[in-house]
């Protein structure tokens, strides 16, 4: 059996282990190591997840598990209650709507497509916080983790091509 096959839908496997790893590297990259006074970036490592489960597999599940990444973030970086998670709906409702363009695009593209949904999250996110504290977050603070959040494409892409032909009503 070749190991670059498609991998059943198991919601362990689909859902829980990047969530799992999601969770891994939010605390990674959350050390306070100091690499030439620089700190480590701080990207939304859930925006992978999203992005690519609203185009592997619509399911009851994974709005959930998106939910639950969210709620973790607010908890780890002590932010508003529901900020991320909001957030991270939000673009994941939007790749679930724009699913069938987006599906079939090539690699380049499909990168665009996920900054542009970045994008989306990290505005909600922006508007989100400026709500709930009456003031502006930093625009240059926002800007370099969407840069960081945006290059983590490979990874999403990586759970798409895993789990794509899964899903045997699509074969």
């Amino acid at each position: 059996m070749s190991m670059s096959g498609a991998r059943p839908l198991n919601p362990g496997r689909w859902l829980g282990v990047p969530m799992l790893l999601c969770i891994v590297a939010t605390v990674v990259f959350s050390a306070p190591i100091r690499i030439w006074g620089l700190q480590l970036p701080e990207p939304v490592f859930a925006m992978v997840p999203a992005f690519a489960w609203a185009l592997i597999r619509p399911s009851i599940l994974a709005p959930f598990a998106i939910l639950l990444l969210g709620l973790f973030l607010d908890i780890f970086w002590g932010g508003p209650t529901g900020l991320w998670g909001l957030a991270l709906l939000v673009a994941y409702a939007l790749v679930l709507i724009l699913r069938n363009m987006m599906t079939g695009q090539s690699r380049p593209m499909l990168w665009i497509w996920f900054a542009g949904a970045t994008a989306v999250a990290m505005t909600a996110g922006f508007l989100f916080t400026m709500l709930d504290s009456l003031a502006m977050p930093s625009l240059l603070a926002v800007f370099w983790q969407f840069l960081v959040t945006a290059l983590l494409f490979p990874f999403a892409h990586r759970l798409l091509d895993r789990f794509e032909d899964a899903d045997v009503r699509f074969r």
